[in-house]
């Protein structure tokens, strides 16, 4: 079963009252068969660098503490990371205390 259009809620609902009120919240976009489980991506930007001393990818997500990890490569930092937030998430939305903004180059002479 997939949504014909997206709906801006976010979570994770299982086929109840909630998920049939979020099908109404959502103007019917989607069908809800009983016992569906609806998932909803979040996305979280990471900052990745290099450790020269250790050659490992290390990566976190400014201004959420602990949402931090390394990989020997981008593929299994992506996978850390992946499972540091969704454990993260286990425990509520994050209070981010900041925010990224991009990366500027600084040019001196």
């Amino acid at each position: 079963m997939q949504p014909t259009a997206r709906c801006q809620e976010r979570g994770s609902f299982n086929a109840d009252e909630a998920l049939l009120a979020l099908a109404k919240r959502c103007n019917g976009l989607f069908d809800v068969a009983q016992g569906a489980t609806l998932m909803f991506m979040r996305s979280f930007t990471a900052v990745i660098e290099r450790d020269p001393a250790t050659g490992l990818f290390v990566g976190y997500v400014p201004g959420w503490p602990g949402a931090h990890s390394q990989g020997a490569n981008m593929d299994e930092l992506r996978q850390n990371l992946e499972e540091v937030v969704a454990m993260l998430l286990e425990d509520g939305d994050p209070k981010l205390e900041g925010e990224f903004m991009g990366t500027q180059t600084v040019k001196v002479a």
